[in-house]
């Protein structure tokens, strides 16, 4: 079944060695990364920006469960959301969560980058998936 990203310039189903990356942004004037990308650094706006992948593991730092859908959202509900830490490129990322369920979570805990499937495009029966963290060793979202 095709997939879709659902934010393709943000999120690479595929970053050149088979497995998804997030895109964020590195500033060749304070040397701090961000996401999502932008062509102005979030932190010192400087115009000299370069894209690049981010880390595929950090830990959870927050996290709660979402039991209404938002706005325009097709996906189920619950889902998990929450911040995670990437701590190699000193950044913090609000993201979905692989896990629903609270009580299976804890700050701190390792996690890693997955595909998460929000819903299926009814006209092209196209997946469209985000990304997500899951706890380390979980299976992927899938």
């Amino acid at each position: 079944m095709t997939e879709v990203s659902i934010q393709p310039e943000f999120f690479l189903l595929d970053a050149g060695d088979g497995r998804p990356a997030l895109v964020g942004t590195y500033c060749r004037s304070c040397a701090r990364r961000s996401f999502p990308p932008s062509s102005t650094c979030s932190w010192c706006g400087n115009e000299q920006t370069d894209t690049v992948h981010l880390s595929r593991t950090g830990t959870l730092w927050g996290w709660t469960a979402v039991t209404a859908a938002p706005p325009g959202y097709r996906g189920p509900v619950p889902f998990g959301f929450g911040v995670v830490e990437l701590p190699a490129d000193g950044i913090r990322v609000v993201t979905r969560v692989a896990v629903a369920d609270p009580d299976q979570l804890h700050h701190g805990q390792p996690v890693e980058l997955v595909v998460d499937v929000v819903h299926t495009d009814e006209e092209s029966g196209a997946r469209v998936v985000s990304w997500a963290f899951a706890p380390a060793g979980h299976q992927e979202a899938r």
